[in-house]
């Protein structure tokens, strides 16, 4: 790769430069991406090196807290508290490319937007997020939030969950979770659990046929958190389908169609409901699976350690759109960052990465209201709990966890991963 030098197009203090057409100067960093991922590594940066030329590019004008639409559909926050403008997260001294990425030049160092022009950088960290496929499932896109047919994945319809659930008295309520990789893994029966706490609060749960139906082949993938778990299916006489795949919904007719694995044999059954959460299919973004920086998963092909791109040693990624085998969590982005962040700077210097990532992903069960079974795992499901276990067992229910997840994140995020205060998540070093 090439390190060349570089100036900022703008002072690296006060607030954010906005630049609908970016200037022809090169970057120090380019960051694609202004998801929780790209903020929390651009504040990372900053934090270390307060004179870096950074641009971010990402289009949206809204920025979301999205660990908290769980909590909006088990009617615990407020949707609104989950939102703030894109302007308002973007870190102070960085140059936020108000645009959309359209692909990559890797040999020629060039970001190329959706207009047609380009981006030019010295290191590039690519973090655009996971696609949400709505469009995988006949059927679902004209029926989401209406006709009973709900999902906690999108800011708009977590809302509509909550009425839903509170407005049901009886019947059959659907939850299902498609093929991984997803984000937030254990976000889809989550959301059947906080509904069937409120249900059974209402004293009406004796009266709601409940179904899971999950492709995968396991409840959770990490063994450890399974007996919890299915404490909490037996209590709410929730019925778990395994292997069974959400292909078609007509919303009118309050119909589902499912694809359901059988031995080796593969059966299409319908299922009616009075109420169903649905979670999409989700694959890398278009743009990026078309691109070369995509493995063959479709998802940014990098070292599994230092987030380096396998091909190209000035890039790196990090988040939903890596090819990392870790749960594909807010809390993985919180502890990647750092990492990415040192990488970048070793890179920017002409060395090899210094910091590695141990897979770490964090996932807060919510079971009922008021108690978490607080999963934190890395690669290949090793157990990596943040506090002791006589404070926190992650294996069983907490009320602590309920508070860390209901109180203590929400704050931790806007104030402490996207300002590049790197509380519990100091990037660990190659060969310490």
């Amino acid at each position: 790769m090439t390190m060349q030098n570089s100036r900022p197009l703008e002072p690296t203090s006060g607030a954010p430069h906005i630049a609908s057409q970016p200037a022809t100067s090169i970057f120090d960093v380019v960051i694609v991406g202004g998801g929780s991922a790209g903020i929390a590594t651009a504040a990372s940066l900053l934090k270390r090196k307060p004179g870096l030329s950074i641009a971010i590019i990402e289009p949206s004008d809204v920025h979301y807290y999205q660990p908290g639409w769980t909590m909006v559909g088990g009617g615990i926050f407020d949707a609104a508290v989950t939102r703030r403008s894109q302007a308002s997260v973007m870190p102070h001294g960085a140059t936020w490319i108000h645009a959309s990425a359209s692909g990559f030049a890797p040999d020629d160092d060039r970001v190329i937007l959706s207009d047609g022009t380009d981006v030019r950088y010295r290191v590039l960290v690519a973090c655009p997020g996971i696609k949400l496929d709505w469009d995988a499932i006949p059927g679902l896109r004209e029926t989401l939030g209406r006709n009973n047919v709900t999902s906690n994945y999108g800011y708009d319809l977590a809302p509509y969950t909550r009425k839903l659930v509170d407005a049901l008295q009886g019947g059959r309520a659907l939850f299902t979770q498609p093929p991984m990789p997803i984000k937030c893994a254990g976000a889809p029966q989550k959301a059947m659990y906080l509904s069937c706490t409120r249900w059974e609060k209402a004293g009406i749960l004796s009266r709601i046929d409940v179904q899971f139906h999950t492709a995968g082949a396991v409840l959770f993938g990490v063994p450890a958190y399974v007996p919890a778990l299915m404490e909490y299916v037996e209590r709410y006489n929730a019925h778990l389908n395994f292997e069974s795949k959400l292909v078609a919904i007509d919303g009118p007719a309050g119909m589902a169609t499912f694809e359901q694995k059988r031995g080796d044999q593969v059966e299409r059954i319908e299922e009616r409901f009075d109420m169903i959460h649905v979670v999409p299919p989700q694959t890398a973004p278009d743009f990026i699976r078309s691109s070369p920086l995509a493995a063959a998963s479709g998802f940014i092909d990098v070292d599994e350690a230092t987030l380096r791109h396998t091909r190209y040693a000035n890039i790196f990624a990090l988040g939903d759109a890596c090819s990392a085998s870790n749960a594909k969590t807010m809390a993985a982005a919180r502890k990647q960052a750092p990492v990415v962040a040192v990488n970048v700077l070793a890179a920017l210097e002409g060395k090899p990465p210094v910091a590695d990532y141990d897979g770490y992903g964090s996932c807060p069960l919510t079971v009922e209201s008021g108690k978490i079974v607080l999963a934190e795992f890395g690669y290949g499901g090793k157990l990596l709990p943040s506090f002791p276990k006589w404070l926190i067992d992650g294996t069983r229910p907490s009320r602590l966890a309920w508070l860390l997840k209901d109180t203590i994140l929400p704050p931790v995020y806007w104030h402490g991963m996207l300002k590049g205060r790197e509380w519990m998540v100091r990037p660990h070093r190659i060969g310490s």
